[in-house]
Order: structure tokens, then C-alpha cells, then sequence
């Protein structure tokens, strides 16, 4: 599904990330996991085309990224909540939805209506499509930024740290849909992430130390060790 190796990034003259090898399979929950700073965010930002790699190759679905502006590669399938979520507080709740039609692919006939999958997975956005986006809660926020994300049929979401911020009830909410989400459409998933429970969820983890991987293998077997040196605060 997605394949990443040698990746370098710079910011100037910066040497942000290192070599980094990465894999996601079809179908598979995939955590990043890090502290501050280490370069998490910016390798999602590079992978949907927001910053470019001055070395090493980036495949998603055996096509090369490195040529493709962010929207071609959300229109080949990749969807991306920021950190933040960056929902525009102005429009509703509907049309911050709508707009995830976006990135559907230039061939998709577009019927401007929201699918009943998207409030089976998140119900209190059906009560609140006349709503302002600003006018939500930071954890109703998320869901917005996540279901608009997912309007755009994606095969492999990118999400940056969905539970910052939000009250613990809500997280749980937001785990329960991630992993529907991939049970019920086989989509891929690359996870940032520092909540423990969560980050249990996926299915292999990755660890970042100084813009490079420095572990890596299966959530079930993550040790005291990894916990410690990256996710402890």
C-alpha cells in the first residue's frame, strides 16, 4: 500500500528526517509513536505532498508520489487530519463535510449528500450539521475532521495526533470508529499518537528518535523499555 525508504526532509538547511524506511500493508493500523519534536508531523506532512523529501522514494500503490501535488495524492487516495484538525470554523458542519468530496478522483460522479456511514460512525454530527464548526467542541471537532476526511473514499488515512486535547470519553469514541472504519472498508491507517490505549490498537508501531526510525514491530509486544523512552512525558 505505501512504501517509504531513505527519506530525507529538510526545512532550509535543517536535516529533519533521516533515512526513514517505512511500510504500511492494505488493511493495516500502523502507529507512529515519538516524542516532541522527533519529526512525526512532518513525515505525514511529507507523505501527503505538504513538504517534498530531498532524497528517497515515497509508493503508494506501486505509483510514485514525489511528482504529485497534494491534491493528485488525495485524489489517488491518501486523506490527512492535521494535528489541530483544522476544520474552517465558519461554515457548518454540513459543508465542512461536503467539502471532503474534494478529493474524491476527477472520474467519480459527485451526488452532494453525506453517506449514513459517515453518522453511523460519528451520530452527534447528524444533530449538529447546521451548526458552525467554531462552535463545536474540540473532541466534536476531531470527528468533523476525521468523517471529512473520510468523504473522500480514501485508502489510507493520516492521522495526527486525534486525541490531543480531548476529554477521555471521546477518545474512546474516536478509537471504536478508527478501528470500524478499517474493519468495515479494509482502509489503511497511519496513526500518530501518545495515548497509550490507542496506540494499542494498531497493529505495528514505528518509534522516531531524532528524524529517524530507531524501533519498530508489533503494538502487542511493545515493551516497558519503548514505552518509557517514547511515550512517557
Amino acid at each position: 500500500m505505501l512504501n517509504l525508504s531513505n527519506l530525507n526532509v529538510y526545512y532550509g538547511e535543517s536535516h529533519i528526517l533521516r533515512n526513514v524506511d517505512l511500510t504500511i500493508n492494505s488493511g493495516e493500523m500502523v502507529c507512529l509513536i515519538g516524542r516532541n519534536g522527533v519529526g512525526k508531523t512532518t513525515l505525514l506532512k511529507t507523505i501527503m505532498g505538504l513538504l517534498q523529501s530531498r532524497t528517497g522514494n515515497l509508493i503508494f500503490k506501486e505509483q510514485p508520489l514525489q511528482k504529485l501535488t497534494t491534491d493528485k495524492r488525495a485524489k489517488l487516495g491518501i486523506g490527512y487530519v492535521p494535528q489541530g484538525r483544522e476544520i474552517i470554523p465558519r461554515l457548518t458542519v454540513k459543508e465542512n463535510l461536503l467539502l471532503g468530496l474534494e478529493a474524491l478522483p476527477n472520474n467519480t460522479k459527485v451526488r452532494k449528500v453525506i453517506p449514513a456511514e459517515i453518522f453511523d460512525l460519528f451520530p452527534v454530527l447528524k444533530t449538529m450539521l447546521n451548526r458552525m464548526g467554531g462552535d463545536l467542541s474540540g473532541g466534536q471537532q476531531q470527528q468533523l475532521a476525521i468523517a471529512r476526511a473520510l468523504m473522500g473514499r480514501p485508502q489510507l488515512l493520516l492521522l495526527d495526533e486525534p486525541t490531543e486535547g480531548i476529554q477521555p470519553s471521546i477518545i474512546l469514541e474516536i478509537e471504536t470508529a478508527v478501528k470500524k472504519i478499517i474493519k468495515e472498508t479494509g482502509i489503511s491507517v497511519l496513526l500518530v499518537e501518545q495515548h497509550l490505549h490507542f496506540v494499542r490498537q494498531a497493529d505495528r508501531y514505528y518509534a522516531m528518535q531524532k528524524g529517524g526510525i530507531v524501533a519498530s514491530g508489533k503494538t502487542r509486544e511493545l515493551s516497558q523499555r519503548v514505552i518509557q523512552e517514547f511515550l512517557a512525558v
